[in-house]
């Protein structure tokens, strides 16, 4: 049975939401605090996470960032207030998948469930039809056990690093607009999550790159986007 941990601290909300997903066959856990729902997901790495940013005890963005940092690989959809597209950004920006914004229809959350679960499923199968080891320069990605190695020496990535890292390898020497990254990497088209793609690109470079500066591997595309030059 496909697993759903909530952490969402008002009471009446986490109920509504743990009813409905229930109704729609999944096993549903709820935390009502950011430091209990952090050890929850560590201990039972759910299929998919519902995370409200603001909670007592540890904040929304800290149990995000210490999810990602723990390597867990979930889809985590964010519940973000109306109006806030900072919160959206950096929630996107710190590895969530997807975002609901306050007060939202139950429909529209369990659609979006179906859907993060639906990438989810397809980037796994994806991924287990790729058996052979992409090299470029002094790295080494092999895509079957997401894993990334320079010099021989394993370089961790978060989970949508890895997903970035590979639609430009897909891509090899020819340019990926930042819209095109957002749609295949995030599922979303929309300009206000533009900084997402060049943050994590960032990223990237740090951890692959002799000198993030002046790159040689991933290249920028002025206007445009990125280019993997092997």
């Amino acid at each position: 049975m496909t697993t759903v941990l909530v952490i969402e601290d008002n009471a009446d909300l986490a109920f509504g939401l743990k009813t409905a997903l229930e109704i729609e066959g999944y096993e549903v856990d709820v935390a009502y605090d950011g430091r209990t729902g952090l050890e929850r997901a560590r201990q039972s790495n759910p299929d998919l996470v519902i995370l409200d940013l603001m909670l007592p005890e540890l904040d929304g963005y800290s149990v995000l960032r210490e999810v990602r940092r723990s390597g867990l690989a979930m889809p985590v959809l964010i519940l973000t207030a109306r109006g806030q597209e900072a919160d959206k950004v950096l929630g996107l920006d710190w590895g969530a998948d997807d975002y609901v914004t306050k007060p939202f229809g139950t429909l529209e959350l369990l659609a979006r469930v179906r859907a993060m679960l639906r990438r989810r499923l397809a980037a796994d199968g994806d991924v287990a039809g790729q058996g052979s080891i992409e090299r470029f320069g002094d790295v080494e990605v092999d895509p079957a056990s997401h894993t990334v190695l320079r010099n021989g020496t394993t370089v961790p990535l978060t989970p949508k690093e890895f997903e970035l890292l590979l639609a430009l390898i897909s891509r090899r020497g020819a340019v990926a607009t930042r819209l095109e990254l957002l749609k295949e990497v995030w599922g979303y088209e929309a300009e206000i999550m533009t900084r997402t793609v060049d943050v994590h690109v960032a990223e990237l470079r740090r951890k692959l790159e002799r000198n993030p500066a002046d790159p040689n591997y991933i290249l920028t595309v002025r206007k445009v986007g990125y280019r993997l030059q092997a």
